[in-house]
């Protein structure tokens, strides 16, 4: 449907988003690991460290030679396997283009709480849609969609670059792409597509991304925000009109270091 690239939204909290970073390396280091040791080791891996319901459920025994970890760990395990690089790679463009400012709005801590909470939901809905089947679910996806909804809520008029249908470039509101988005997830779900994808974890991950981000924002973060405001051009600092003598004043010059950097916070960090 469409590739998302960039987005002009700077982080306001957060100098920089270590969570979403350390997460796309931990999901690339666990594939070029699973990739690196063979097929065999491949397929040990999504039986070990994958989701299979019917195994969780204690409707089906699991060969003791793919025991790694206890059960109830496949909830969380799951989503750092990926299937191929295309998996891996369409999930983690999602999550460093949407992630950034989702961490920037809830917080280091509660963000990598909110994406795994997120990870979970997914797997659990899956496991609840079907019960008793012995197919391992595999990939971030539900943790992603949880984000993507979170981000739709919190910054549905921010412009973002996308490629639609995967070779026209829109820069448009976030809005349009991810709403259809979700819905397109809502729709595929109800008409049971596609048996290789799992639609059931994404609405997980939906559902739980739209409840937690109300939850888990920093204080003073605003829902549904409009775009930042122009930047003043570099060569002229931005004006700022104080209310009570009603002159203006030179403002701060907009940082010119790239999505990572943010004027200095007047409130701790939460």
């Amino acid at each position: 449907m469409f590739i998302p690239l960039y987005d002009t939204n700077r982080l306001r909290h957060i100098r920089l988003q270590y969570v979403t970073i350390a997460l796309i390396l931990a999901n690339a280091l666990v594939y070029c690991a699973t990739a690196l040791g063979g097929e065999n080791f491949t397929n040990a891996a999504v039986l070990g460290l994958g989701f299979i319901p019917s195994v969780v459920h204690d409707t089906a025994e699991l060969d003791p030679r793919f025991i790694v970890i206890p059960e109830s760990l496949s909830y969380l395990t799951y989503s750092f396997l990926h299937a191929d690089i295309f998996h891996l790679g369409g999930n983690m463009l999602f999550l460093w283009v949407f992630g950034d400012n989702v961490e920037d709005a809830l917080g280091h801590i509660r963000y990598l709480i909110f994406y795994l909470l997120c990870a979970i939901a997914g797997a659990a809905f899956q496991g609840l849609i079907a019960w008793d089947s012995q197919v391992p679910l595999i990939g971030a996806s539900g943790a992603i969609a949880g984000v993507v909804v979170a981000y739709l809520i919190l910054y549905p008029r921010v412009k973002v670059w996308v490629l639609a249908f995967a070779r026209i470039p829109l820069r448009i509101p976030a809005f349009i792409p991810l709403l259809l988005w979700v819905l397109f997830q809502i729709v595929m779900f109800a008409a049971g597509g596609e048996d290789q994808i799992s639609w059931a974890c994404h609405i997980g991950g939906i559902i739980a991304g739209a409840v937690l981000v109300l939850v888990l924002r920093s204080r003073g973060v605003p829902l549904f925000a409009g775009a930042d405001e122009e930047a003043a051009p570099a060569d002229q600092p931005a004006i700022a009109v104080d209310p009570a003598v009603n002159e203006p004043i030179a403002a701060q010059p907009v940082p010119r270091w790239g999505r990572g950097s943010a004027p200095a916070p007047t409130e701790p960090i939460e």
